[in-house]
């Protein structure tokens, strides 16, 4: 059984990503289990976790480049900019065109400066964003630059209720846009507020939904839950380098390798296909970041 590795989890609504990490160290009779990039409660679909020496995996898996599906509602504003906060304002929507909202939409595409929703994990000065505004403050959070390489409008629906209009999209953005802010700003370009009512990650990185377990799935499996082990998921993860039996002895004690020229961090395996290390080059060698097979 393999205790080291990746699960691609659909994480259900209603749980805390934290939520999902106690429930996996249960099932895989483990305390060393991380997550990768934080899915709100409302949110569901791709959560990275990692298991065991996998978990050192998890930084390089967090700056990976992300997709979503959501649905935008126009019309109202609350104050976590998305269905699980109270409605701060409602401004009838019905009168706003479906060019207006690709337009709006179309100029959150690129390179922008986001403010994160107030309501996040955010730190000011050592303190959780969301803790602060619950206690009553108002947050000011810094704008930040983040990259939505593609925003696909997939519907616009006007239901029942006149006032409100609702606007399926699909995102792939890098690491740390938020899409509630893109629901938030869209609704104060047209006037009449915006939230986000579903929000679905279908992708991490080379990681997507067709290969996501449920936690239903792994509670069948369990304790064998890991999905991809260590040396597949370095695989799935990082450009490759293949290691000589000399090299690897050096690399197994954290010494340098000669470069091969490769953009780091990248993988290297040792001869039999077993991850060794994860790599970057400079100053003219080929260092580890991290020694997963110590000698």
């Amino acid at each position: 059984m393999n205790t080291d590795g990746l699960i691609v989890v659909d994480k259900p609504a209603g749980m805390t990503s934290h939520d999902v990490v106690a429930r996996i160290r249960r099932l895989a009779k483990t305390r060393r289990v991380g997550h990768g990039g934080t899915l709100d409660p409302m949110a569901t679909g791709v959560l990275i976790i990692g298991v065991n020496r996998a978990t050192r995996l998890l930084t390089y898996v967090i700056g990976s480049e992300k997709s979503y599906t959501a649905t935008i509602r126009l019309g109202q504003s609350t104050i976590t900019d998305d269905a699980e906060g109270e409605v701060t304002a409602t401004t009838p929507a019905g009168a706003v065109t479906d060019e207006a909202i690709r337009s709006g939409l179309a100029a959150r595409t690129g390179e922008i400066d986001q403010v994160p929703s107030a309501v996040s994990a955010i730190k000011i000065n050592g303190e959780r964003a969301y803790k602060r505004v619950r206690e009553g403050e108002t947050v000011e959070i810094p704008a930040r630059r983040v990259t939505v390489h593609r925003l696909d409008v997939l519907d616009i629906r006007r239901p029942e209720n006149p006032d409100v209009i609702d606007v399926d999209i699909d995102v792939t953005c890098s690491s740390g846009t938020y899409i509630r802010a893109i629901a938030r700003d869209l609704g104060t370009t047209l006037g009449v507020g915006g939230h986000l009512t579903a929000l679905r990650r279908t992708a991490v990185g080379t990681m997507t939904l067709d290969t996501a377990a449920t936690l239903a799935d792994l509670e069948e499996r369990a304790p064998d839950v890991i999905g991809l082990p260590l040396s597949e998921a370095a695989r799935r993860s990082f450009p490759q380098r293949t290691a000589t039996d000399d090299e690897t002895r050096i690399l197994r004690h954290g010494g340098p390798l000669a470069p091969a020229g490769i953009d780091g961090p990248y993988a290297v395996f040792d001869p039999s296909g077993e991850v060794l290390a994860i790599v970057s080059e400079r100053a003219g060698r080929a260092r580890a970041e991290i020694v997963l097979s110590p000698a």
